[in-house]
């Protein structure tokens, strides 16, 4: 059993640090199935728009969200889920005037950590 924080947690830093995410769980821990990562997102900072072949669950857990998917945009604050199916394309953008953190979980495939 693995029990840690976040804040222990190196982040790799990307969008010249707009964007922070931290692997929380992985390969490095023996997780064979999934990857728990901790996406962490300036205000106005957004990921880009993108799809993949695996699906991924989200939980938001601080601030306020903008989902964008080919099916429409949607807020979602703290406290909620999103659910992102393979091949849609999809964006988080935080429209929120303090950072947004959300858990992003996949299945691990070697490369998508």
């Amino acid at each position: 059993m693995i029990v840690s924080r976040p804040e222990k947690v190196e982040p790799l830093i990307i969008d010249e640090g707009k964007i922070e995410k931290r692997i929380l769980i992985g390969s490095k821990d023996g997780a064979k199935n999934f990857v728990m990562r901790l996406f962490t997102l300036k205000p106005g900072a957004s990921t880009p728009h993108h799809s993949h072949d695996w699906e991924h669950e989200i939980f938001v857990v601080k601030g306020k969200i903008m989902a964008r998917s080919e099916n429409g945009d949607y807020e979602v604050e703290e406290g909620s889920f999103i659910f992102v199916p393979a091949n849609e394309k999809h964006q988080f953008v935080n429209v929120g005037e303090q950072i947004a953190e959300f858990i992003c979980v996949i299945p691990y495939i070697p490369g998508n950590e």
